[in-house]
């Protein structure tokens, strides 16, 4: 696939990490993780002004661009594309909490409408759905590496959606274990995906 010409050098070394983790490379998804995850987070957390959402909403809009990868095309930076993925799902989470948005740009140019339609949600072919339960394979693998204790929180938290309350009430955890717990659980799979193959 052709490279757009204007692409910088950070892009150029971005999309040849795209191409890796397309492959199945875990030290690509685990470089292009690392290399925007902070940024993606300060990101949301102005959006939301909460560290807990924030932490979450950085996790579920890595988990919707490394599932979507296959669209991804190099028409403009993977950084602006994961970014507008980012806005778009922390602004679902707003819409869905009711929240108020000072102001929204209703007039999006035609970059943000193709990136929009980049990410629409299809039905995947046999080929993708193959893709995406690889890579959900993955996740579950590292998950493996941590402790039950915090295996079990990741698992009720990002596989079966539960809130915290819903989690404190399931394992019989006052709600500021859970959150606590929850946070030491993601710092752990946050150093899994780096690559640190330690047991916990």
């Amino acid at each position: 696939m052709e490279l757009n010409e204007h692409l910088s050098p950070r892009a150029r070394e971005d999309y040849s990490l795209v191409e890796q983790a397309r492959s199945g490379s875990r030290t690509a998804f685990a470089a292009l993780f690392s290399r925007y995850k902070d940024s993606i987070y300060y990101m949301i957390l102005k959006m939301v002004h909460n560290r807990d959402d924030a932490d979450d909403l950085t996790i579920e809009s890595f988990g919707k661009a490394f599932s979507n990868l296959e669209k991804y095309t190099p028409d403009y930076a993977f950084s602006t594309w994961l970014f507008k993925i980012a806005s778009n799902n922390t602004i679902d989470f707003i819409r869905k909490k009711r929240m108020d948005i000072i102001s929204l740009d209703d007039d999006e140019n035609s970059e943000s409408q193709n990136l929009s339609n980049s990410v629409s949600s299809n039905v995947p072919d046999p080929e993708e759905q193959f893709i995406r339960e690889q890579r959900a394979s993955l996740m579950r693998d590292m998950m493996d590496t941590l402790n039950p204790k915090y295996r079990r929180l990741i698992q009720l938290r990002y596989f079966e959606e539960l809130s915290y309350d819903e989690i404190a009430a399931e394992l019989n955890l006052p709600l500021g274990t859970v959150k606590a717990q929850l946070f030491r659980a993601k710092e752990l799979l946050y150093q899994v995906v780096r690559g640190v193959r330690e047991k916990y």
